[in-house]
């Protein structure tokens, strides 16, 4: 059986097609070289348990590495410190079987298998140190599973500690820590308001500076070899970019979209084979597949809003009202937020982290709407008249939608329609293409002005500009920006909705030409 792509558990190069995270290695090798104590703290199935397995291999000639996996305790062993100390020494030895080590720990364990403090168990850690003929590397992932506890806290400050004075009692040469939460930010994980609780004692540890997302060059490679062993005739940059664009390199996104063209395309109408598959029109099917199933890092998306309330909050302002939001560590919910690989710095600006936690995000955010939406109502009845031999009508969505907007909402205000214009037509379009197309927004043009969808329906490409009437010259300057946009995406027409709070502006529609593209612009 040859390989496949993989989205569950770590990848394994044998098996899976993957990205060569020999460079990423080479610099985690670096920092335990110099002795640094460090984490690898990276959001949900992002590669870090793949990167951490890889690393022991490299590692394993120079140094003897002691890998461990937290969650394998389970919660009951950090209830205190005794529990703990006996659980991690048996986790401990059994990574260290055949190192001529073992008997120090197995003692220990005969000798205190009641009760066992933090203390002695360090004690006995570093003359297992100085008796081992290799420098000791400690890695610990799922660390998540521990830092709830006030023991692990505990824990870290003997770690501390041991570093502080290496320089006379025998440690470990490096500690690695792996997990979504990084243990300078477990105040907000732990809670409960205890003092000592909030102050990680994990300040020696070293800057991680090491991007673990997937380049457009690490996509390509990946999808060349695949392409190696099954010769679709692919455009390998094309699809390699087209990855890129809508996942922003985040690890599972990029094997998930994979995987789906891979095992779930071919066969389906207009798409009967892998070389069919490996396309725009297969990338954009398997882009409408994902969004709609259900997955773990999905449901962590959804989990940690209903858990940070000021996390959806925040998420909900950036997509629908245009807010421009400053990034900055400083700010606990922009923090978490980048942390859970949410949102992440653009140019200062904390704008959400790829396209399709984007339209993942605003049709949650819009289904929560949808039951007391009118505008959805109008896009629900008669959607089937929006189809036109299979393809979507988008001249006859824009009138409809004028139509049903000034209906509704033709004496709002303008503060409301600031604050709502984007999320009704988006409202309206949803049930005229759900099921088959899906749209997206353009993350360079969206502020509280103007906003450019993108809507996806059977491999064709449409475009709305929305924006807010400021007058004659800068409607002019839109056309023009309209313009440019089609052009790059290689279409011909393309649509400007206005909302115009002008009390003497001319509701309606009309057709423009500029720089030889159609324009159907209607203005509410």
């Amino acid at each position: 059986m040859g390989k496949v792509f993989n989205t569950t558990a770590d990848c394994k190069p044998q098996l899976h097609y993957m990205v060569d995270i020999g460079g990423r290695l080479e610099e985690m090798k670096s920092l335990v070289e110099k002795g640094e104590y460090f984490t690898i703290n990276r959001a949900r199935q992002y590669g870090k348990t793949t990167a951490l397995r890889a690393l022991k291999k490299v590692l394993d000639k120079e140094y003897l590495v002691v890998s461990l996996d937290f969650q394998k305790m389970g919660d009951t062993k950090f209830r205190n410190e005794n529990i703990f100390s006996i659980a991690f020494a048996k986790l401990f030895l059994r990574s260290i079987r055949g190192s001529g080590s073992e008997e120090i720990l197995s003692d220990l364990i005969k000798n205190h298998s009641d009760s066992l403090e933090l203390l002695e168990l360090f004690e006995k850690l570093s003359d297992i140190c100085a008796a081992s003929l290799k420098p000791v590397v400690l890695m610990i992932d799922e660390v998540d599973s521990a830092t709830n506890n006030q023991v692990f806290l505990d824990f870290l400050a003997q770690l501390r500690a041991y570093y502080i004075d290496r320089d006379v009692t025998p440690t470990f040469r490096s500690v690695i820590l792996a997990g979504v939460y990084d243990v300078k930010n477990l105040k907000r994980k732990i809670g409960g308001g205890e003092e000592r609780k909030v102050n990680s004692p994990w300040n020696i540890a070293a800057d991680f500076n090491v991007d673990m997302s997937f380049s457009v060059p690490d996509i390509f490679g990946m999808i060349a070899e695949y392409e190696k062993d099954y010769h679709t005739g692919m455009d390998v940059g094309y699809i390699s970019s087209l990855v890129y664009e809508y996942t922003s390199g985040y690890p599972f996104l990029v094997s998930r979209l994979c995987q789906i063209m891979d095992e779930r395309i071919a066969g389906n109408e207009g798409l009967p084979d892998k070389a069919a598959v490996w396309t725009k029109e297969g990338f954009l099917e398997a882009v409408k597949i994902l969004l709609s199933e259900k997955n773990t890092l999905f449901e962590t998306l959804v989990k940690k809003m209903a858990e940070y309330p000021e996390l959806k909050r925040m998420l909900y302002a950036v997509l629908f009202t245009g807010e421009k939001i400053s990034f900055n560590h400083d700010n606990d919910v922009i923090d978490l937020a980048f942390m859970l690989g949410f949102v992440k710095n653009e140019e200062g600006m904390a704008v959400i982290a790829n396209r399709l936690f984007e339209t993942r995000l605003y049709n949650l955010f819009l289904s929560e709407e949808e039951m007391d939406s009118q505008i959805f109502t109008k896009g629900t009845m008669d959607k089937n008249q929006f189809i036109q031999n299979g393809m979507l009508d988008m001249d006859l969505v824009m009138k409809k939608f004028l139509v049903s907007w000034e209906e509704l909402y033709s004496s709002a205000d303008e503060k409301f329609i600031e604050d709502n214009g984007r999320k009704f037509f988006l409202l309206f379009l949803k049930p005229i293409i759900n099921g088959v197309g899906n749209y997206y927004i353009e993350s360079r043009t969206r502020d509280h002005r103007r906003t450019d969808i993108i809507v996806d329906y059977h491999g064709r490409q449409y475009i709305v500009e929305i924006k807010i009437w400021r007058g004659d010259e800068y409607n002019k300057r839109g056309e023009r920006q309209l313009a440019e946009y089609l052009e790059a995406y290689h279409v011909n027409r393309g649509y400007l909705l206005s909302f115009n709070f002008n009390k003497k502006k001319v509701r309606g529609t009309k057709e423009v030409s500029v720089d030889g593209k159609k324009i159907l612009e209607v203005v509410v």
